[in-house]
């Protein structure tokens, strides 16, 4: 049997909280997935949000997203992945191991999977001092060695904009192939980026804090912060099952508005864009999503359009 709901929100992470909270306020009956993973539950510390001096950890912020949805009985949360998605006439079908929940409108905030760097342990230094964003954590690297671990032009293009920040700056391509152009080699070359053609085999650290990475080659690096620079893959696939557009790198294709090629579908968050992965970027997407879904549930009596 199938339980149904106004509105499915596939993602318990910022843009998915926030959806749910609107959709709460809309007196949307509605269904928010949570599976407990993204980036949001790594161990980084946000100080870009207003309103938090001093910062706030994602975990946290997750945590009071949580409680403040727990005041809306429209609101069901489940600790279920989704694994399909599909069309039945006006419904959209949600399927899981757990089981099956219909509504009229999705809201997809899966996400995307980070490329990290793996040695023993390496969990643990996610958000410590293992870094993905120069937006959110270049900052912190005052003062500071730093390597970048990469073996792209972006990876390159980071530790040149790290020199802001950073008084040593390493790039480790982690890659024996690197795909480094050589006019960003040149450029590296000329701001005395030191760059190094190896594998991390292992980390020397503590508590989740570097001290130094130690190659494959042999070779022993000192580093406070490690910024990865691998890629990530967004979390698109029910999208895609449904044939929702997508770009060349498996980002979501949305309007300002949040809505996909299909209507009905919306994503917010970091599945919707390869830029502008931000905390404080897929809140306000999520309530845009929320806020169009709300208006595509009204009867056409109640549309201006």
């Amino acid at each position: 049997m199938t339980v149904d709901f106004e509105v499915i929100v596939v993602g318990g992470g910022p843009a998915g909280l926030s959806a749910a909270l609107y959709l709460a306020r809309y007196d949307r009956t509605t269904a928010l997935f949570d599976t407990g993973r993204g980036r949001s539950t790594w161990h980084q510390v946000n100080h870009n949000y207003l309103g938090f001096p001093g910062g706030i950890p994602a975990r946290e912020l997750r945590e009071r997203g949580r409680a403040q949805l727990a005041e809306y009985d429209q609101v069901t949360v489940l600790e279920h992945s989704i694994d399909t998605l599909r069309r039945e006439g006006e419904w959209f079908v949600a399927e899981g191991q757990a089981g099956a929940w219909r509504a009229r409108s999705v809201i997809v905030a899966t996400g995307v999977v980070d490329h990290y760097p793996h040695f023993e342990g390496w969990q643990e230094y996610i958000g410590r001092s293992v870094f993905w964003c120069i937006t959110c954590d270049g900052y912190g690297c005052r003062d500071c060695q730093v390597v970048v671990a990469g073996a792209s032009d972006d990876a390159a293009s980071v530790a040149l904009q790290l020199q802001r920040f950073a008084n040593q700056i390493t790039l480790l391509t982690d890659s024996f192939e690197p795909t480094i152009s050589a006019a960003f080699l040149r450029r590296l070359e000329r701001h005395d980026i030191r760059v190094i053609v190896d594998k991390i085999a292992t980390v020397i650290g503590e508590d989740g804090y570097l001290s130094a990475i130690l190659t494959k080659g042999g070779e022993r690096i000192e580093v406070d912060k490690l910024f990865s620079f691998q890629g990530s893959t967004p979390q698109s696939d029910l999208a895609r099952q449904l044939d929702v557009l997508c770009n060349a790198q498996g980002y979501i294709i949305v309007d300002s508005e949040q809505k996909t090629s299909l209507p009905g579908i919306y994503a917010a968050g970091d599945v919707t864009r390869l830029h502008s992965h931000q905390i404080s970027t897929a809140v306000h997407e999520g309530g845009q999503a929320a806020s169009a879904a709300n208006y595509f549930l009204y009867p056409p009596d109640l549309k201006d359009d």
